[in-house]
C-alpha cells in the first residue's frame, strides 16, 4: 500500500480514527444502556449481541470512511481496494504471513507437536493400537471436534468476529485515514495501534466485576493486554501496509489468538499465559 498524498488534514484523520475507536467501544454496551434490552440469559446470547454490534460498527465505520477519503474513482475495485479488500495475490497475502508469525511461535509450535505425539503414544499404551491405526482414529473423529469447535461462541468470537472485524476498523479504515491525513507509512504503523490498545481498555472493569480481581491485579491483567496489543497492532499494521491485502493482518490475528503468548518454562514445568483480545 502506497502512501497517498494529504488530502486531509491530520487532526481531521486522528479524530477519525478517535471518533471510530470510541464507538467500536460504546456500540458493545449499547444494547443494555441505551436500547434498554433485558440482560442475556447465556453467555452464548451475550456474544451473538456483541457479534452483531461489531459487525454494525465495522459495515458504519467502512461507510464513514468512504465518505471522508477523497475517492474520486466510482470502480467498485477501486473502492474496496482501498480497505484492503482485493483477490489478486490471495494466496500470497495469506500464505507469507501465516508463516512469518508462525515463526515467532516456533517453539510453541513444537511443543503442541510433542504433546501430540505424547498423546498418540499414551493411546497406543492404553489401547494397544499401532501408530497408524491411532491416526487413523484421529482423522477419523475429526469431523466430529470440527462440529463440536464451530458449535462454540468462543471460537467465533477469537477467529471469525473479533478478527474480521477489527482489522476492518483499525486496519482497512484507519489506516487509509492516516496515510491520506499526511502521515509517513511508519507513523501510521505505530500511530494505529494506539487506537488499537485503546479500544481494549473497557476489558479492565469486566475483569474487575467478572473475576472479582482487585483493581490492581485488573490493572497489571489489562497492562499485558495493551502492550501486547500495542506489538501485535504493529506488526499487523506493518501486514497491511506491505501487502495491501487485509487477509494478511486478518490471518496472522486469527493465529495469534489462537496461540496467545509463547509457553515459558522453568524446571520442567510449563507456565502458560494467555492474552485474550478481541470483543
Amino acid at each position: 500500500m502506497e502512501e497517498s498524498e494529504g488530502r486531509l488534514s491530520k487532526p481531521v484523520a486522528v479524530i477519525a480514527c478517535i471518533a471510530m475507536t470510541l464507538f467500536y467501544v460504546a456500540i458493545l454496551y449499547a444494547p443494555t444502556l441505551i436500547l434498554r434490552l433485558p440482560p442475556p440469559q447465556s453467555y452464548e446470547n451475550f456474544m451473538i449481541r456483541r457479534f452483531i454490534c461489531a459487525a454494525v460498527c465495522s459495515v458504519a465505520s467502512v461507510i464513514f470512511c468512504a465518505l471522508v477519503l477523497p475517492i474520486t474513482s466510482g470502480e467498485a475495485s477501486y473502492s474496496f481496494g482501498v480497505y484492503g479488500i482485493r483477490s489478486d495475490h490471495f494466496w500470497q497475502a495469506m500464505v507469507f504471513p501465516l508463516f512469518l508469525t508462525s515463526l515467532m511461535y516456533a517453539g510453541s509450535l513444537m511443543l503442541k507437536s510433542m504433546l501430540l505425539v505424547n498423546k498418540w503414544k499414551e493411546h497406543r499404551h492404553q489401547e494397544g493400537e499401532p501408530l497408524l491405526g491411532c491416526i487413523k482414529s484421529t482423522l477419523l473423529s475429526l469431523p466430529g471436534q470440527m462440529s463440536s469447535v464451530a458449535s462454540n461462541v468462543l471460537f467465533w468470537r477469537n477467529f471469525i468476529v473479533a478478527p474480521v472485524t477489527e482489522e476492518l476498523v483499525f486496519r482497512a479504515c484507519m489506516i487509509p485515514l492516516l496515510l491520506c491525513g499526511g502521515f509517513k507509512a511508519y507513523n501510521a504503523i505505530f500511530l494505529c495501534p494506539t487506537f488499537f490498545s485503546l479500544a481494549h481498555l473497557n476489558h479492565m472493569m469486566e475483569i474487575y466485576s467478572r473475576h472479582n480481581y482487585s483493581l490492581l491485579k485488573a490493572s497489571l491483567v489489562v497492562g499485558l493486554q495493551l502492550g501486547y496489543t500495542v506489538v501485535f497492532g504493529s506488526y499487523a499494521s506493518f501486514l497491511f501496509i506491505r501487502t495491501g491485502n487485509i487477509v494478511a493482518p486478518l490471518v496472522a490475528h486469527a493465529f495469534c489468538n489462537y496461540m496467545g503468548l509463547p509457553v515459558l518454562f522453568e524446571h520442567g514445568k510449563g507456565v502458560r499465559v494467555r492474552v485474550e483480545k478481541g470483543i
